[in-house]
């Protein structure tokens, strides 16, 4: 197995078409017919065996706000990895090429939403209760809904810098992951 890294504007057709198929065999009730389900990341991580994608993760970085302060922030969009590679540590490894990609540059932390809070939590994720407020999207039709507001308990962070995380409100200053 072999990672790549690639910035989004550089992916091919082909790229393209086993993205697709590969997300949207991982999240069936969710994902429309394209590579992004929001937004297009700035960049992913691409697992592969031989020629074929085996994994993926989507990454975006931007700035949020945290109770007043800036926080560079690295958002871990859609990670997945094929059924038939699962339990092989693919998925791990992409997280590991994430974690260090957030120690090697200027990001106070990683953000995800999870399914399986455990998984993320073997790799010092943890789980957090801030009360977000984003920007909302209507994925079907991509049109701007509004602003939310909640918190979540699917809501994860690690902190990769020197800053430390706090529970009060956070600002995405863009959608949702």
């Amino acid at each position: 197995m072999r990672i790549e890294q690639h910035l989004e504007i550089t992916l091919s057709e082909s790229m393209d078409t086993e993205l697709i198929e590969l997300l949207q065999h991982s999240f069936p009730s969710i994902y429309p017919n394209r590579r992004y389900f929001k937004q297009l990341p700035h960049l992913r991580l691409i697992a592969y065996e031989d020629q074929r994608i085996i994994g993926q993760v989507g990454l975006d970085f931007r700035v949020m706000n945290m109770d007043g302060t800036p926080i560079h922030v690295l958002g871990i969009i859609d990670l997945c990895v094929r059924e038939e590679v699962r339990g092989r540590g693919v998925g791990r490894a992409l997280m590991e090429k994430v974690i260090a990609l957030g120690e090697e540059y200027s990001i106070d932390f990683l953000l995800l939403f999870a399914d399986r809070l455990d998984l993320y939590e073997r790799i010092g994720f943890h789980a957090v209760s801030n009360t977000c407020t984003w920007l909302q999207i209507n994925d079907e039709n991509q049109t701007t809904r509004g602003i939310g507001e909640a918190s979540f308990e699917e809501f994860m962070v690690r902190s990769v810098g020197d800053k430390r995380w706090t529970e009060g409100k956070l600002d995405l200053l863009g959608y949702l992951y």
